[in-house]
């Protein structure tokens, strides 16, 4: 055919002359969240994996099936139980605590007294009997040196009696007899655990020494209006508060 060479047998083969290079194919662009550039793009897609729970294993859950369903918090008896020792305890259950205390007090203080108050109104009997033998006007003054050393013993036994009864069972246990039978405790207002011997003490003489004055009874009601843990001046010297509780 005109303008086609054929080689002829034995003619060595010549490529073709290289055309004009043709440039390499551009890589695909990355997708991306429409109207994002890719900073942005991955800064949301970071959100969005932080924005899943977390599996057992620390590893973000992919899908909302993995997400763990609310549960309502179950009760638990040892804060409950604390929750309630902490509380100030009942004006009525307290009153009757006191009460069983103070019979069980005076009770024991007058064993003791008994015979001191024997030989009281004896000495007495003795110095009027005197003052009528002698035909005239006499004052006989009922406190002397000899009642007032009973009522010195009296006193004493009040106080001693006091500390056993009250002071160190409170300071061991935090209640004494009526306060375990009305199921109230005596406890520190810091640390809601039962108080010191130095702070059982010192709330027993405050109470006892109020309670021989005429202010005993203002003492012993102030709970009614002290705000919030119903302290009557014997708790506020001690730092105590009177709390619910049997344990």
């Amino acid at each position: 055919m005109p303008g086609t060479q054929i080689p002829t047998q034995g003619a060595p083969l010549r490529a073709p002359a290289p055309g004009p290079a043709q440039p390499a194919p551009a890589p695909a662009p990355a997708l991306a969240a429409p109207g994002l550039g890719a900073g942005q793009a991955d800064w949301a897609q970071r959100v969005h994996d932080l924005a899943q729970p977390a599996g057992p294993d620390g590893a973000r859950a992919g899908s909302i099936d993995d997400v763990i369903p609310w549960k309502p918090p179950v009760d638990n008896p040892f804060l409950s139980a604390a929750q309630a020792q902490g509380r100030p305890a009942g004006l009525g259950r307290r009153l009757t605590a006191r009460l069983v205390d103070t019979l069980v007090l005076c009770g024991l203080v007058g064993a003791v007294v008994l015979p001191l108050w024997t030989r009281a109104k004896d000495h007495i009997d003795e110095k009027v009997e005197e003052a009528k033998q002698t035909g005239e006007t006499v004052t006989v003054y009922l406190l002397d040196g000899t009642t007032g050393g009973y009522l010195a013993l009296a006193l004493a036994a009040l106080l001693l009696l006091g500390v056993v009864y009250e002071a160190l069972p409170t300071a061991k246990w935090g209640r004494t007899l009526g306060k375990k039978l009305c199921g109230v405790r005596v406890l520190d207002i810091e640390d809601h655990d039962t108080p010191t011997l130095g702070a059982a003490l010192r709330r027993w003489l405050v109470y006892g020494v109020l309670g021989l004055l005429v202010i005993g009874l203002v003492n012993v009601v102030w709970c009614l209006f002290d705000r919030p843990w119903r302290q009557c001046w014997h708790d506020k010297a001690a730092r105590t508060f009177v709390a619910s509780g049997r344990e």
